[in-house]
């Protein structure tokens, strides 16, 4: 069985959890996987790393000779891997969602996964794999504060307490075994969310080959014989469809406690320091048809993602929460703001960005895509959280750029700026989560606004201001911009205008008038 994709039939009514129990559970019995030498090590178990980079290996294996294993490490304390050994690490994916313009659902049973392991509660059969032959790559996902040096880290422990510090000790002890061969050094390719990745990684390691006094031998080695991977990653994964669980089980015919679900479209970037040809032999993801880009510089696709995707998001959503939506989906099914974000994306962020138009514009058109998909509930209020700093890192690029390049102010971009100003419009103080927040007035429905204790302060000073008195207020903090915006020409204005019209006609009706 070299195919794993299983026949989308036709849902039954959703069983209750006794009937599931009933059912066999998945396992190897039941998917029987080709049984392949261990050559990725993957530290975090998490739905992201399921649903995305075990995907692209499960595929790897199918539709090449790449002929490898991932054995997963859960790298701290919380959490257990019961529920992969009970079920031999097998478990289903379903991506699901929107493709040129159609609905799509893909199912397969991914059976790359040979093993899971816990780095602290097993320390000796999680050392072992340091020694393992075949092993040639080492990914990982362990949040965006798991790239850190800290010098109370201790070589000794088993294992060291940080990411970075796990990594170091576990290259050693493979250089130590295989006597520093040059030819047993590992590909690096780490998947946080930080800038940089890869090339943070490496820093941190150095940092304790350094502390930890390695030696120069080793530290040549690594150097040398490894590669550190700097990435883009790009896939919406929703997780574990626990309102759905019981009703794909039965679909499935087995049970399983580990089923994942994650959007269509995927988009992995990966820079390499070293031979990039190499890599992509190695890594033959080209020749199966994934959704992979090697290059050698990420930053480009780094900057598209966060300007087009992420930007389009801060832009739009305040305005259509307002508006009387709380979906992304939603969003997209109310003409308006549907065309407020097509023509901010395709008119005032696209032409400022380096790499083609045409690439451009094509990633646009997923982006518009993955905002239909009707398998994600994605609500307008969790995408408003820190809105302040979101604008000022995914638009204010746009928006200064297209000033440069067009010598006017871009209209769809300047009215976010509105928008986003009369969402965080409030004085009233609250609470969410153990946190302080304010509390926002949507047509008689209360809504948090969270963000930083300085965010709040200010808005909850300033928001009774008249509007030309507030824009100039906002415009001019420069802790929110790094730099002081009410000096570019006739913004103030233009901001305080928007201001007042939402004041007096409210939001739904100044996005109408806005995208005549």
């Amino acid at each position: 069985m070299t195919a794993h994709k299983l026949p989308i039939a036709r849902l039954h009514p959703i069983l209750n959890n006794e009937v599931v129990k009933k059912m066999e559970r998945l396992t190897k019995k039941i998917s029987n996987p080709v049984e392949r030498p261990v050559k990725v090590i993957q530290f975090g178990e998490g739905n992201f790393l399921r649903a995305f980079v075990d995907y692209m290996f499960d595929v790897v294996n199918e539709k090449t000779d790449f002929n490898g294993s991932v054995v997963i490490v859960k790298p701290i304390e919380f959490g257990n891997l019961d529920r992969f050994h009970e079920q031999d690490c097998q478990y289903t994916l379903q991506l699901r969602g929107i493709e040129n313009g159609e609905a799509k659902v893909d199912t397969r049973i991914i059976t790359c996964v040979s093993d899971a392991v816990a780095a602290i509660e097993d320390y000796e059969k999680y050392s072992a794999l340091a020694k393992l032959d075949s092993v040639r790559f080492v990914v990982s996902n362990t949040t965006e504060a798991g790239i850190v040096y800290s010098d109370s880290d201790q070589f000794d422990a088993k294992p060291p307490k940080t990411y970075p510090g796990k990594l170091t000790k576990f290259l050693y002890e493979r250089y130590e075994h295989f006597h520093g061969a040059k030819d047993k050094g590992l590909i690096l390719i780490p998947c946080e969310l930080i800038a940089d990745n890869g090339i943070e990684l490496k820093k941190c390691i150095f940092q304790f080959i350094e502390h930890w006094n390695l030696g120069e031998e080793f530290k040549t080695w690594v150097e040398e014989a490894c590669s550190f991977c700097p990435t883009l990653v790009d896939r919406i994964v929703p997780g574990y469809p626990r309102d759905e669980a019981a009703e794909l089980c039965e679909k499935f015919g087995y049970e399983d406690q580990l089923i994942d679900t994650a959007e269509i479209f995927g988009l992995w970037v990966i820079e390499s320091d070293k031979d990039l040809e190499a890599l992509k032999k190695e890594l033959p993801f080209d020749k199966a048809g994934l959704p992979v880009v090697f290059t050698e510089d990420h930053h480009p696709y780094k900057e598209r993602k966060v300007r087009i995707l992420n930007g389009s998001h801060t832009s739009f959503v305040l305005a259509s929460f307002l508006a009387g939506n709380d979906l992304v989906k939603q969003s997209m099914d109310a003409p308006t703001i549907r065309k407020f974000m097509e023509e901010t994306l395709f008119d005032e962020v696209i032409p400022t960005l380096s790499l083609p138009e045409e690439e451009c514009k094509e990633f646009a058109a997923a982006v518009i895509d993955r905002f239909q998909n009707p398998y994600i509930k994605h609500k307008l209020l969790d995408i408003s959280l820190n809105s302040v700093s979101k604008w000022e890192a995914r638009c204010l690029p746009s928006f200064l750029g297209y000033v440069e390049k067009f010598g006017k102010l871009p209209k769809y971009l300047t009215f976010s700026i509105a928008a986003l100003m009369s969402f965080y419009s409030t004085q009233k103080d609250g609470e969410v989560n153990g946190g302080r927040c304010l509390i926002g007035n949507r047509n008689g429905e209360e809504y948090a606004i969270r963000d930083d204790q300085a965010v709040l302060d200010f808005f909850q000073a300033n928001s009774d201001k008249e509007p030309k008195e507030f824009a100039q207020a906002y415009l001019s903090t420069e802790a929110f911009f790094g730099q002081d915006l009410s000096k570019v020409d006739g913004l103030v204005d233009a901001v305080a205008d928007y201001i007042s019209a939402i004041r007096s006609k409210g939001m739904r009706a100044v996005v109408e008038e806005l995208v005549k």
